[in-house]
Formats: structure tokens, sequence, C-alpha cells
């Protein structure tokens, strides 16, 4: 290899070339990255020490004064016990998208046509699918309006109209099955392809030793496939934590449904603080990143 790349001393003129282009393709992808992710979080970070608009219109610099804003305001994190919702509904949606991938890897008529069914949802745009769902539970304006259509069923059967859109708690819980409606075809996904690529004689050796479903489980794909379980409970932590789409879009926060996320985004647009709501995406970041190495701490692998 030194040979090919070195000649008479020098480097050889196709390895240099090699290299420019390689150099060439990654240049677009840094580019793209630094303008749009590494600077403006830059300036994110900065904003949290300004009192500003959106305009930034008579900037001042105040220092830790938003920090201090966020952490003593009970508003502002009232709206993480909503998280609690999304963070059941999480690990509900993994151990069903689990189960399912378990036995959609196994010997069953039309298991790719299910596959296909079930990874649907997560191909539909979350606005589409937030405005689906707003017309399947409530109509209107979600107070006095209840004909929307999943009333329309429990009605033909004898029941009454049920406002599930504007009664508290029950709010939460409808996004919660949107969520993961809408999500559960991604961990699905990451499971099959993860069950799939453990090797087909260990489940051989394992049938001639008279294994049950449940032990292949246990014994062989649970430990094959820990580092994707790992991946998918991190996520489901961080997408537990900054809902956004899905209640903004189908209740605009209201009736208890708000989430910190949204909680920002008003802070920074409706009621024009962008530096308060720049320090309020700084301490969610941080509660992300203190979230992600407590998890890599305690499903640490073995080596």
């Amino acid at each position: 290899m030194d040979q090919v790349r070195v000649k008479n001393g020098r480097l050889s003129r196709s390895y240099i070339e090699k290299m420019v282009t390689v150099c060439l393709f990654l240049l677009i992808p840094t580019v793209l990255l630094i303008v749009f992710t590494y600077i403006p979080a830059a300036e994110m970070i900065k904003f949290s020490f300004e009192q500003r608009d959106e305009f930034g219109v008579n900037v001042q610099n105040v220092g830790l004064k938003n920090y201090k804003t966020v952490f003593s305001t009970p508003e502002y994190f009232d709206a993480f016990k909503n998280s609690i919702y999304y963070l059941v509904g999480s690990f509900i949606q993994l151990g069903l998208a689990l189960f399912l991938a378990t036995i959609l890897c196994s010997k069953i008529r039309f298991s790719n046509f299910f596959k296909g069914v079930l990874f649907f949802p997560y191909m539909i745009n979350t606005v589409a699918v937030a405005l689906i769902f707003r017309r399947f539970f409530q109509k209107g304006d979600g107070v006095t309006n209840t004909d929307g259509t999943l009333n329309s069923i429990i009605t033909l059967f004898g029941g009454g109209p049920v406002k599930f859109l504007s009664t508290e708690g029950l709010v939460n819980i409808c996004l919660v099955f949107v969520s993961i409606w809408r999500y559960i075809g991604f961990d699905l996904v990451m499971f099959i392809g993860a069950i799939q690529s453990v090797s087909p004689d260990i489940y051989e050796a394992a049938e001639l030793d008279g294994a049950n479903r449940f032990q292949v489980f246990r014994y062989i794909i649970a430990p094959s496939i820990r580092p994707i379980i790992l991946l998918q409970m991190i996520l489901a932590v961080k997408g537990a934590i900054s809902v956004y789409e899905i209640p903004f879009i189908i209740t605009g926060g209201r009736f208890g449904s708000s989430t910190f996320v949204i909680q920002t985004t008003e802070t920074a647009f409706k009621f024009h603080k962008v530096g308060l709501a720049s320090a309020m995406a700084v301490v969610l970041f941080l509660i992300i990143v203190v979230v992600t190495i407590i998890q890599k701490l305690v499903f640490k692998e073995d080596k």
C-alpha cells in the first residue's frame, strides 16, 4: 500500500486525485452542517445572554438573567409534566414494536405486507397525520364541538359524545396515541433489521435444542440487539422531552397539552422574547444531554 501511495519519495498522482475528490465530496455537507447547525447553535447561545426580540432591536446584555427566569418560573417546568405521558407512551411504543418485529421476523404468511402496513404511517407527513387525527377526535375549536369521527362511532353504538381534545388529561392520552401510531414504524424497521442481522445458524441451533419462542427472544434476540434497543430508548426519551408538532397542530398547546418546546416557540414568536426563548432552548438541550449520558451509564455495554 505504501509503495502505491509513495513513488520516488512523493505521493502518487492518482492517490492525490483520490484524496482531492474525497475532500470535495466532504466539503459540501461540512459547509452545510456548519452554516445551518453550528453557527445557529452558537448564535442561540449568544442570544440566551441577551434581552432582544426577533428583529434584534435594542439588544441588551443581561448575563444570566434569562436562565434565572427559566429556573425561577414554575410555569415553564410545569410543561415537563406532560412529557411523562409521552415517556410512558414511548416505552409502550418500543415494547409493542419489539413484539411485532419478533413476530414478523418469524415464519408467518404475508409478513412483508404487514411490515409495509405498519411502516406506512411513518412515511406520512406529521402535519397531515395531526390534521387527520384532529378531525378524527374532535372538529372545531375543541370547546363546544364534538362531532368528530370517533364521537360519531360512539354515538352510533349508543354512547354520548366525549370532548377528547378539551378534557385535561384525556387530551394528552389522545396525543400520545397519535404519536405512537405515527412513529412505531420507525422502531419496527430498526428492530427488524437488527433481528435479521443475527445469524440464522443460531436460531437453527436453538430450535434443535428445543428452545421455545420466549427462550429464543430472551437468550438470543434481546442480547444480540441490545445496542439497537439502547439507541431507540435514547431517541424515545429525547422525543418525549422535545415533543412539538403533534400537540401544537392538534390543540395548539391548549387544555393542559402544552410542552416545553411549545412554550419556547411561543416565548420567542408570540411574546417576542428571543433571548429568554434561547435560554429555554439551551436548558432543553442540556437536559437531553444529561439524560442521554445517564442512559449510557445505566445501560453500559459489557466489553
